[in-house]
C-alpha cells in the first residue's frame, strides 16, 4: 500500500500486490478500493499483480474541495499508472469506475492497456434526455444530492438494499454487505461524495467510448437499480466496435461482491481469452 502525490499536490492512496500482468480496479460511488478485496485476492493468487486507488475525496485519500470531477479522476489514474509504469494492464471498472476507465482511454489512449473490463458502468449516459429516453430523470439525481448533503449517513445505509438488490422478494440479505458498503461511503469527503454524483450522472461517455481499441467485456445484471442496463451496458456494447455483453439474470448493481465466484471466473477467462 501506498500513495502517490498528484501534480495537483492530492496524495492518491492505492494497493499494489503480487507480481505478472497488472490488474487495475476503479471503484464505484461512495465506495473505495477495499470494494475489490475479493478480486484483489483472488486475481492475486491467479498470479497477477493487483492493484487498486481510492478516488480523490474517497477512502483513504485527501479529501479536496476543488478537482472533483472526471476529468481530473482520469488524469489522477493516468498519474498512478505511469508512477506504478504499469504496461499491457486489465482495467476493470464498476459503475462510475467504469466512466473513469473510458474517461481515461479517451483522455490518454489505450497505449498501456491490454483489455477493458466494465461492470454495472455508468456509460454511455445515466441522464434521461430526449436522445437518451432510457436513462434516468434529472430528478433522482437531485434526490441523491440532496440525501447526500442532509443525511449521508442514513442515506448510504438505506443505498445498500437496491445496490446489492436485498429489497428483492425472497433476497438474503448480507449485513456485514452492507455495514462495508456504508464505511466506505462514510469515510469519502461530503464535497467530493457531493461533486461526483454530477460526474457519473451528467457526464456523456459516448465519445471516450468510441475510442476503446482493445477487447472490452461488459458484464450489468439485468435487475441493476442503480445503474439500468438498458441506458448502460446495452448501449455501451454496440458503441465499442467488437465488445462482448455479459448479462447475469436478476442481478443486481453489486453483483461482483454478490456473486463474486461467477464474476471472478468470467473476468478470468475473458483475460485469458
Amino acid at each position: 500500500m501506498g500513495m502517490i502525490t498528484t501534480k495537483d499536490g492530492t496524495k492518491i492512496f492505492y494497493k499494489d500486490w503480487g507480481s505478472g500482468q497488472p490488474i487495475l480496479f476503479s471503484h464505484g460511488w461512495p465506495l473505495t478500493a477495499d470494494a475489490w478485496d475479493g478480486q484483489m485476492l483472488f486475481f492475486g493468487q491467479q498470479g497477477y499483480r493487483v492493484v487498486a486507488h481510492d478516488r480523490r475525496s474517497h477512502g483513504r485519500s485527501d479529501q479536496t474541495w476543488d478537482g472533483n470531477n472526471m476529468d481530473r479522476y482520469a488524469d489522477d489514474l493516468a498519474e498512478l499508472i505511469e508512477k506504478l509504469d504499469l504496461r499491457n494492464i486489465i482495467m476493470i471498472g464498476h459503475s462510475t469506475g467504469g466512466g473513469e476507465v473510458a474517461h481515461y482511454i479517451g483522455r490518454h489512449g489505450t497505449g498501456r492497456v491490454a483489455k477493458v473490463v466494465l461492470v454495472g458502468a455508468v456509460p454511455p449516459l445515466m441522464l434521461k434526455t430526449d436522445a437518451n429516453p432510457e436513462g434516468t430523470p434529472i430528478g433522482v439525481f437531485d434526490g441523491i444530492r440532496k440525501n447526500t448533503a442532509d443525511d449521508r449517513s442514513q442515506f448510504f445505509k438505506d443505498l445498500s438494499l437496491p445496490f446489492y438488490g436485498f429489497n428483492r422478494d425472497g433476497a438474503k440479505v448480507n449485513e456485514g454487505l452492507r455495514e462495508s458498503f456504508w464505511l466506505q461511503g462514510m469515510m469519502a469527503g461530503i464535497k467530493g461524495a457531493y461533486d461526483c454524483i454530477h460526474e457519473f450522472s451528467e457526464v456523456d461517455y459516448t465519445e471516450d467510448l468510441k475510442k476503446i481499441d482493445k477487447p472490452t467485456l461488459f458484464i450489468h445484471g439485468d435487475d441493476d437499480q442503480i445503474v439500468p442496463i438498458k441506458a448502460a451496458a446495452e448501449k455501451s456494447a454496440k458503441i465499442v466496435k467488437g465488445a462482448q455483453l455479459k448479462i447475469y439474470p436478476g442481478s443486481s448493481h453489486g453483483l461482483a461482491q454478490t456473486e463474486a465466484d461467477r464474476f471472478n471466473a468470467d473476468v478470468l477467462a475473458f483475460i485469458k481469452s
